[in-house]
């Protein structure tokens, strides 16, 4: 099984379980994607994905150059391939659960386009990020441009594309590319998941809205926003903070 999901607690991890191949994603494993996505959704007890690497090492080189060349004169393998990619991405950037993408080594391609499709990236000192169509003659899908020109800007979004050089964490951390540099993930799964479910997932949706074009809040919005006063977690988090002791959210 080359994808594969643990619960722990709270916490689903998709473990990415192709080490031999540096976790790179064949047909297969782009079409498994939603397939994870929904099952770790459907569990009422998980409040937080992560994304990573089965072993330590290569977080995804990205797409299976070899089933590629494989396909190369096979335009309706090419369509299917496109679309299982292009599907599993979206369903990933609009996942109902917080994501996390930890990365402990090199993160290439399509690979990069995972970390990039999640809500934030954690990396180890190990890790490299990298997206490399230009070096192969290829081009890399729309969708994820957009991921990549939201996180870190039209002009380090060329210099990544058209160079397809490799990054190092601390560069990555500097161009906005990742949020966090550090060993383990410690207590950063601990600190989301102390958070309120109902507004984490809600607060989910205002950024999407905002990535996706919208700039004023609409009757839905401010619906949402008003909402949130009669709900039980901020009954939960007002007495806390009167009581002057951690919140205990319920799902």
């Amino acid at each position: 099984m080359t994808l594969r999901l643990a619960r722990i607690g709270a916490e689903a991890r998709l473990l990415i379980d192709r080490a031999e191949k540096r976790n790179a994603f064949h047909l297969d494993m782009w079409r498994q994607l939603p397939e994870m996505l929904r099952e770790a959704q459907a569990d009422p007890a998980i409040r937080l994905l992560t994304i990573r690497a089965a072993e330590p090492g290569a977080f995804s080189a990205g797409a299976d150059i070899r089933e590629l060349l494989a396909h190369k004169n096979d335009p309706d393998w090419q369509a299917l391939n496109q679309a299982a990619i292009n599907h599993a991405q979206h369903e990933l950037a609009r996942c109902g659960l917080p994501t996390l993408a930890f990365v402990e080594g090199d993160c290439i391609g399509g690979g990069c386009g995972i970390a990039l499709a999640c809500d934030m990236r954690v990396a180890t000192r190990a890790a490299r990020f990298g997206i490399t169509p230009a070096k192969l003659g290829l081009v890399y899908p729309l969708h994820d441009v957009k991921l990549l020109v939201d996180l870190v800007g039209p002009g380090q979004a060329r210099r990544m594309l058209f160079m397809g050089e490799l990054l190092d964490a601390p560069e990555a951390e500097r161009i906005g590319l990742v949020e966090v540099v550090r060993e383990d993930l410690g207590n950063l799964v601990d600190a989301i998941l102390a958070g309120s479910p109902h507004s984490i997932r809600e607060i989910k949706r205002f950024v999407r809205r905002v990535l996706d074009g919208q700039v004023d809040d609409d009757a839905e919005t401010s619906r949402i926003f008003a909402k949130a006063f009669e709900g039980k977690d901020f009954q939960e988090g007002a007495a806390a903070f009167i009581e002057k002791r951690q919140p205990e959210f319920r799902q």
